[in-house]
């Protein structure tokens, strides 16, 4: 018999809201067994919430995340356009980033330049 998981316990492991659970189902990422009202998690939902809660940090959308786990064929030894997929993502994420960081140390020479000379006539007016 295969394992299953409840709401609750889906939760604790991996530290998310019951609410933010559901809003997975609701987007196609999950798709837990029902009894009546209950939930029941099985290990594949299990993957795909770790495979998306990683793909969230890497930047990824939700959208993003469900495609290229939806790519995954079990049936197929070779996984090479998911990879693929996942490098081109990853790519983009790291350009838009990199694009932030350059902004960022822009705007902190900015403001060190700012400050220096409020400084400096703060010191002057001082005198």
């Amino acid at each position: 018999m295969n394992e299953t998981f409840s709401i609750n316990t889906m939760s604790r492991d991996f530290d998310i809201t019951p609410r933010a659970l559901r809003f997975y189902e609701d987007k196609g990422i999950l798709s837990p067994q029902r009894r009546g009202t209950t939930r029941l998690y099985t290990e594949r939902d299990r993957t795909r919430l770790k495979l998306t809660l990683r793909g969230k940090r890497l930047g990824l959308k939700l959208e993003e995340c469900r495609e290229i786990i939806d790519m995954y064929n079990p049936s197929q030894s070779n996984d090479s356009l998911q990879l693929l997929r996942l490098c081109e993502k990853i790519r983009e994420n790291r350009a838009v980033l990199l694009d932030k960081f350059k902004a960022m140390e822009e705007t902190l020479k900015a403001m060190d330049e700012v400050e220096e000379k409020c400084l400096s006539k703060l010191i002057r007016n001082a005198a």
